[in-house]
């Protein structure tokens, strides 16, 4: 079959899905939800010989080292999915929610009410715990979802695709309203962007590549999500035992990820104390430091940082480090090189704290706390669908409720315009 007419009849299935799935209880999709969590679990042997074939081919192909990582599925991992599954389940739905009630001056009753969105794309690459993680939100929040995941992990992904579609079945429930894209045929992506009147919204997750391009090429509204440059900032005011501590948990406990530390600001005023110390315990664990001309006099033999340092997502045990003279410097080196994604400042200076959170715009902002907690899951979430860092319609990291829409309800007893 062309590859346009298998992409145009996977969409018109899933569009008639999306109907029956947006009109079902809370009770049965959460019964849907731990049934599909329980289901991995029994399938964690299958799922692992499964994800070592892709395994096998990522290491052929050299892939990165991150890249492995995110690809990787363990029996922890495969618990986690389990997991996440069973915590959206747990979480409020809020389809039918009514979000706000106010009477007009003739009578009439005006409300607005949380609704699906209908067909929802998701574009992603490496990351096979993203079948499960979207397929939950998406299913819970009443829409039907087209997972297209990259050809690295196209077993892993087939293989828990089917797990879940097997639990929608046994449900008398329609298998359409979770569909993964099996071709690796990289036209399928293509094809997908151009059903406008099929699909409601298209999430890219992955390398800056892909976003643009899924951005270029759709007819579909996008929500991107792009890299993550994430900022940490030492105040003056900083305790620096805490500011060890928070720096070294977002470098390096994984550093693969979007939310991993990726730039170190640190004031002028606790350099000379800070850098020695932070720069030794990083080394410690394997990181390669770069250095601004200010921290390099203070910590010889860092590697020079250069301009594109500033911008880049290392994804890997690699951290630029550059010292300012002060929070407005710090400032503007966040507003000039930040993804939009997480920023962070350590210090103990109250007011200087509150001016970060009001004049930071990033789509996560945190005081005394590691960027690694830029997570749907542990910001009480429950699993996310990923962090967007788009202002409309959704900022952040994404949960059900960033999965519906609001439509206006009325409420009447005869009332006619005059």
């Amino acid at each position: 079959m062309p590859i346009d007419k298998e992409m145009l009849d996977l969409a018109n299935a899933a569009q008639q899905a999306s109907r029956q799935m947006a009109n079902l209880s809370s009770t049965i999709k959460n019964e849907l939800l731990q049934n599909m969590a329980s289901a991995l679990e029994s399938s964690s042997e299958f799922l692992q010989i499964e994800n070592a074939k892709d395994l096998s081919q990522a290491h052929k192909n050299k892939m990165a080292v991150a890249m492995l990582d995110r690809l990787t599925l363990t029996s922890e991992r495969i618990q986690g999915m389990a997991d996440g599954l069973r915590e959206v389940a747990t979480l409020p739905d809020p389809v039918g929610e009514i979000t706000g009630m106010w009477i007009r001056p003739n009578g009439i009753k005006v409300g607005r009410q949380r609704i699906p969105l209908g067909v929802i794309g998701i574009i992603y690459e490496s990351r096979p715990n993203v079948t499960a993680d979207a397929a939950g939100l998406c299913l819970k929040s009443g829409n039907a979802v087209i997972l297209r995941g990259g050809s690295e992990a196209i077993h892993s992904n087939r293989a828990i695709g089917a797990i879940l579609k097997q639990v929608l079945e046994d449900m008398g429930l329609p298998q359409a309203a979770l569909q993964v894209v099996s071709t690796s045929d990289r036209n399928a992506v293509t094809e997908l962007l151009l059903l406008e009147d099929q699909i409601d919204l298209i999430i890219p997750r992955g390398g800056e590549s892909l976003i643009r391009f899924v951005a270029e090429n759709s007819r579909i509204p996008v929500i991107k999500h792009y890299k993550g440059v994430c900022h940490t900032y030492v105040d003056a005011a900083a305790d620096l035992q805490m500011a060890e501590e928070i720096c070294l948990n977002a470098k390096v406990q994984r550093p693969g990820v979007c939310n991993a530390m990726e730039t170190l600001l640190v004031h002028r005023d606790v350099a000379a104390v800070f850098l020695p110390q932070i720069t030794a315990a990083m080394r410690k664990s394997g990181v390669e430091l770069r250095g601004c001309e200010k921290a390099q006099k203070i910590v010889s033999d860092l590697a020079p940082a250069t301009e594109a340092d500033w911008h880049e997502e290392y994804l890997d045990l690699i951290l630029a480090v550059r010292i300012v003279d002060s929070y407005e410097q710090a400032r503007t080196h966040i507003e000039t090189y930040s993804s939009l994604h997480t920023e962070v400042i350590v210090t103990n200076d109250y007011r200087l704290s509150q001016r970060f959170l009001r004049e930071i715009n990033s789509s996560v902002v945190m005081v005394n706390a590691s960027s690694r907690f830029s997570d749907g899951n542990q910001l009480g979430l429950g699993a996310e669908i990923g962090i967007s860092t788009s202002k409309l319609h959704s900022f952040g990291p994404m949960g059900l409720e960033d999965l519906t829409t609001r439509k206006f309800v009325v409420l009447g007893d005869g009332q006619v315009r005059e």
